[in-house]
């Protein structure tokens, strides 16, 4: 029998205590990865590093926005296994609004999360992969390829990441490391089940008729394709985008 996939494999993941980062932190560890894990809500990640046995998984609190933040989580991950194999690049935040009117310090405060808190990140852990090689898999969006009203803003905040993976593919691949990204359509979070309470089931309906599927992608789902970029059975994959949005953006 082979072994699991990411067994022996240092593995940081952002955004890791809700949604499709915690999703991803249980697909990785279900398959043999040791995990550090970082986001905001502590209580949270407490509770996800006792599912995941504190053995194989900690937790790093910090604000991606911050340089610091990342230099930490790296560090953490060097102490604790010597070596950092895969990062997940998958903290986030929201934002809608009109174009012509969204104050600019909305749009600079998610830009700080969804772009410079990605790139500090890949930074940070570019430089402790230099020479030996890894793998980057950003969590951009659906919206990084299309047009929707209300989601320009953070349509560019997710274009300038995916802009980012595949110029880092290209300066990176020398070094090893392969960038790559994966593409969420709307996703049964429990931030879209907030927008749901708010807004009436019947959005949620609508949200799934739009697609040709039929329905959402459950965070489970984006979590398999992460896990396969950041699998060597992707080893002559990199600068791609992986949409995995029951075919929103190829109809």
């Amino acid at each position: 029998m082979s072994l699991p996939r990411f067994e022996g494999k240092a593995i940081v993941v952002t955004g890791a205590t809700a949604g499709i980062g915690a999703a991803t932190a249980r697909r990785l560890a279900g398959e043999g990865g040791a995990l550090v894990l970082t986001g905001r809500n502590r209580e949270a990640a407490d509770a996800l590093v006792a599912e995941l046995g504190p053995e194989r998984t900690c937790f790093v609190g910090g604000d991606v926005r911050e340089p610091a933040t990342a230099e930490r989580v790296v560090a953490t991950a060097l102490e604790r296994h010597g070596r950092l194999d895969v990062l997940v690049n998958n903290a986030a935040v929201d934002h809608t609004g009109d174009v012509l009117d969204a104050p600019v310090h909305e749009v600079r405060e998610m830009f700080d999360v969804n772009f410079f808190g990605a790139l500090h990140m890949l930074q940070a852990a570019g430089r402790a992969m230099r020479g030996r090689g890894g793998a980057i898999v950003n969590v951009s969006s659906r919206l990084a390829a299309i047009g929707v009203p209300t989601m320009a803003l953070y349509s560019a905040s997710k274009g300038a990441l995916l802009s980012l993976t595949r110029g880092a593919a290209i300066e990176l691949a020398p070094q090893g490391i392969r960038v790559n990204a994966v593409a969420p359509g709307q996703t049964r979070t429990p931030l879209f089940d907030a927008w749901v309470a708010a807004e009436g089931e019947d959005v949620a309906a609508r949200a799934a008729a739009a697609i040709p599927q039929g329905r959402l992608a459950t965070p489970e789902e984006v979590a398999a394709a992460i896990a396969y970029l950041a699998s060597d059975e992707a080893a002559h994959v990199t600068g791609a985008s992986l949409p995995v949005d029951g075919g929103y953006t190829a109809a």
